[in-house]
C-alpha cells in the first residue's frame, strides 16, 4: 500500500557512510522537524544526475529559508555508490545522500519501481515529500517517466504555501 498524506514515516533503520565509515540512521531521527525528501530512481542516471539532484542542491538554500530542516535524497542504491554521487554533484551539506540498499524502506513506502525488464533490478519512483515529525504533509509521484511535480521549484512551492 502507497504512502499518503496523513500517514507516518515507516520507522526503520538504514545504512549510509559517515566521517567514520558505516553508520545507521533511524528514520525517526532523519524525520523530526520539518523535512523534504525526494526519490531517484538511481544515482548517476541522466534525469536524476542533471536535473533533480541539481536543483535540490541549487535550492537547499531557499527550502531551509522557509523552514526545512533537512534535505534527504533517496535511492535504492548502496551507501558506497551514494556517497560517491553525492561527492561528484558537490551537494556538500545542502542535501544528505539516504542510500536504500536493499530497497526496504522504499518497499515501506509502497513506492518501488520495478526496472527489471531494463536490467535495472527494484528501484525507487520518482518522487517528493513534505513530512512534519514524521507525518506526510504533501507526497508528489512523478507519472512513469516524467520530472513535474517533485522538482525543487515544485517543492519549494509547497512549503511557501
Amino acid at each position: 500500500m502507497t504512502i499518503k498524506v496523513g500517514d507516518r514515516v515507516p520507522s526503520m533503520t538504514l545504512k549510509r557512510l559517515g566521517a567514520d565509515g558505516m553508520e545507521e540512521v533511524n528514520t525517526d531521527d532523519l524525520f523530526k522537524g520539518r523535512v523534504v525528501l525526494f526519490s531517484v530512481p538511481g544515482a548517476f542516471t541522466p534525469t536524476c544526475s542533471a536535473k533533480h539532484l541539481p536543483g535540490f542542491v541549487n535550492q537547499a538554500g531557499a527550502l531551509k529559508a522557509k523552514g526545512v530542516d533537512r534535505i534527504l535524497c533517496l535511492s535504492v542504491n548502496d551507501p558506497f555508490v551514494m556517497k560517491a554521487w553525492g561527492e561528484s554533484q558537490n551537494v556538500g551539506d545542502k542535501v544528505e545522500m539516504l542510500p536504500d540498499g536493499n530497497g526496504d524502506f522504499t518497499k515501506a513506502l509502497g513506492l518501488v519501481l520495478d526496472g527489471t525488464k531494463n536490467g535495472l533490478g527494484i528501484r525507487g519512483q520518482r518522487f517528493a515529500m513534505i513530512v512534519q515529525d514524521g507525518v506526510v504533509k504533501d507526497l508528489q509521484i512523478e507519472a512513469p517517466g516524467a520530472f513535474e511535480v517533485s522538482s525543487a521549484e515544485s517543492m519549494l512551492a509547497k512549503v511557501g504555501a
